[in-house]
């Protein structure tokens, strides 16, 4: 018997544990509906807010040898586009897998109404809510702000009983993960995604002398290979910490089944991809999940069950 990709996520076997990263190739409808028809076991929504907005001026991202960077300032067609999406979809299709929805405003309140108009929905999915944006201008992204982060946790599981994940942006302290992870696991969550793009990077164009993007100066999030290693170990130290209940999505650096095959052993369910979509397009989910089950196959497993999270210490 070969392997099998079969993830099992809120009680629905997923064919596979592979999706998008909120943001890219989910713009439209018609992006969305090529997802949904892909290899991918899942996808998500492009990140709403409770308006249609336009995000930065461009150009606003670069594709660089070993990954991307962007300052895309949250572009989208606001949240009544993709929840008409979604519901419709979940009409038409009632037995296929759970959609991920994600929200990302620009202020709690925004946050919070958003997730009042999901939550008053039929919408059957998952949430994701995006911490890891900025919140107000001059203070950092709300989950390095761990005060505020617990203040809106409190305040969207007063009335908030869908499931509902959390995204994050990398941490790089022992500490910090500590803090995090002890802030989640009051509350209940359903998964927590690491990670975003490293923030405020800077790239060069040598030629021009120049940087390549034009918001914040060119300074922007950092995706792709770059960095993988600091997407693994977020996965890893969430995995350790946070209980049981709590799943992980691996995102940061998937190219390959190899990189996939990491993030699994780390601990992560599902696995979203961004920066290689953003080059290669949809196909980049079939390929991924070849190459994940010639892996498997090779080290004699048949499900990823078998070695989620075992990674191996010296």
């Amino acid at each position: 018997m070969s392997a099998s990709l079969k993830t099992n996520f809120l009680g629905f076997n997923y064919e596979n544990p592979l999706m998008n990263a909120s943001g890219v190739h989910c713009m439209s409808t018609t992006e969305l509906d090529e997802l949904a028809n892909s290899k991918a076991g899942a996808f998500i929504t492009k990140s709403s807010t409770p308006n249609d907005r336009a995000g930065n001026p461009s150009p606003r991202y670069y594709s660089v040898p070993l990954g991307s960077i962007n300052s895309m300032g949250l572009p989208n067609k606001g949240i009544d586009y993709y929840l008409e999406y979604v519901l419709d979809r979940q009409a038409k299709y009632p037995d296929a897998g759970p959609i991920f929805f994600s929200v990302a405003g620009m202020s709690v309140d925004d946050n919070l109404n958003m997730l009042h108009k999901i939550q008053d929905s039929n919408f059957n999915g998952v949430t994701e809510l995006n911490l890891s944006c900025p919140n107000v201008p001059g203070k950092p992204q709300v989950a390095y702000d761990f005060e505020l982060t617990i203040e809106i946790l409190t305040k969207v599981f007063a009335f908030f009983k869908k499931p509902l994940g959390v995204k994050l942006p990398p941490y790089f302290d022992f500490a910090h993960f500590e803090i995090m992870s002890d802030i989640l696991n009051k509350f209940p969550l359903t998964y927590v995604n690491s990670i975003n793009s490293v923030g405020n990077g800077l790239y060069i164009d040598v030629e021009k002398e120049s940087v390549v993007i034009k918001p914040k100066d060119g300074f922007g999030g950092i995706g792709g290979e770059y960095v993988k290693p600091t997407a693994l170990a977020n996965v890893r130290a969430f995995y350790t910490r946070l209980n049981p209940s709590i799943k992980i999505i691996g995102t940061g650096g998937i190219k390959t089944g190899q990189d996939a095959f990491e993030h699994l052993l780390c601990g992560a369910t599902m696995l979203q991809i961004g920066t290689e979509l953003q080059k290669e397009g949809v196909s980049i989910f079939d390929r991924v999940a070849k190459e994940l089950l010639d892996i498997m196959n090779k080290k004699g497993y048949k499900t990823i069950d078998e070695f989620r999270g075992k990674l191996n210490s010296l």
